[in-house]
């Protein structure tokens, strides 16, 4: 291992034309509202039998029992002529652009998309790489909502054994196609991409240290399943298990106290010396509950939550996308990213911040108040 300084080199986000807010669930689904502890949702995040694992998470969730969107305000949806595909794109053109790259300066493609909505398999990559018109390796790497941050993992390790100098990642998920509008998950699940350069940067900068652990003890809280629709054709839909919630809630401070800790010590910092901590935020609570569990103050951290949903592992890329455009965060401060993926794996990344060039802002968008039916996933 070369040990040299290796980090993220610029990063962009992209997000579909469609705005959904709460109004849409009020005008076009009215029923909802009144059945919603009947739903997956009160299923997956109803609080009974509180024990000390769990106390934690019950505490930050209560305040927003009280709201049937459990504190979503806005997702962005994709429209029908959108896909990931056409998000991937956009997302790692912009990525490249503000690296000032051109296609040959790409050395390795890496990508994940969950819930494609155009297939089961294979992932994008092979497609994108064509699609962006490049000629270097690419593959998909699938480990839930910490995709990211296990791709950037992979890239830093693999940048700095020398093999590569510039991976480009790209990440998507289409929660929409795959949640029928009338189940109450569709609430609080939006769609997004991103992407990110990882190469090297100035001395000191970049990744300091890593800590990933399986999620082993989440498997079965969230799926997908095949099913027959009335016509006869098969389709794919998100689902919740029933341990669900006693899953989540029970494991959520464990986890980042173990990963953040950990790689923390692994580069010789401590709480203190961090600027921002950018959670994972799938619920509109999370990232309070991991600054409870840290001790932290909430001001030193990021929640992207009521803006675009649960958007999986593009939450990451998006809150340090934010973050940097913000100027919340900048050359040479000390950053905490954490990621929690069900029934894969948890981490947190410890880096200092370098010279990061951002992509665009995203589009605005454009609210919807009215159904349109997008095709889920058919083979």
């Amino acid at each position: 291992m070369m040990n040299q300084a290796v980090g993220i080199r610029s990063i962009a986000v992209n997000f579909p034309s469609i705005v959904r807010t709460n109004d849409y669930w009020r005008e076009n689904y009215p029923e909802l509202i009144a059945k919603a502890e009947q739903k997956p949702l009160a299923k997956l995040f109803s609080v009974t039998d509180p024990n000390a694992k769990t106390r934690e998470f019950d505490k930050q969730m209560v305040p927003y029992l009280s709201d049937p969107f459990r504190g979503a305000v806005e997702r962005r949806i994709v429209a029908p002529h959108e896909s990931s595909l056409t998000l991937e794109k956009r997302a790692a053109s912009d990525a490249m652009i503000a690296a000032e790259m051109s296609p040959s300066d790409v050395d390795l493609l890496i990508v994940n998309t969950l819930s494609c909505p155009e297939r089961i398999s294979p992932g994008n990559a092979a497609f994108l790489v064509a699609e962006l018109g490049l000629r270097c390796p690419a593959w998909n790497i699938e480990s839930g909502c910490s995709s990211a941050s296990v791709s950037l993992h992979t890239a830093n390790a693999l940048v700095n054994s020398g093999q590569y100098r510039n991976v480009l990642i790209v990440t998507s998920c289409i929660h929409s196609r795959f949640i029928d509008e009338d189940d109450s998950l569709s609430w609080f699940m939006g769609d997004g991409a991103g992407a990110f350069v990882v190469g090297a940067l100035k001395p000191n900068q970049g990744i300091l240290g890593t800590k990933i652990i399986n999620t082993a003890a989440t498997c079965g809280a969230c799926f997908h399943e095949l099913i027959i629709d009335s016509q006869g054709n098969p389709q794919m839909r998100f689902r919740t298990g029933l341990n669900a919630s006693q899953q989540i809630r029970g494991t959520g401070v464990e986890f980042v106290h173990a990963c953040s800790e950990s790689a923390l010590a692994a580069a010789g910092l401590t709480l203190d010396d961090i600027k921002l901590f950018a959670f994972s935020t799938p619920t509109a609570w999370y990232a309070k509950m991991s600054a409870d569990a840290l001790g932290i103050p909430l001001e030193r951290t990021i929640n992207l939550y009521p803006q675009y949903g649960n958007i999986g592992p593009v939450l990451p890329i998006a809150s340090l996308y934010h973050a940097a455009q913000s100027g919340q965060i900048q050359e040479n401060d000390l950053v905490l990213v954490y990621t929690i993926g069900s029934a894969s794996n948890a981490v947190a990344t410890v880096m200092r911040w370098g010279d990061v060039k951002l992509g665009p802002l995203p589009a605005p968008g454009a609210s919807s108040n009215h159904p349109e039916k997008t095709p889920l996933f058919t083979s």
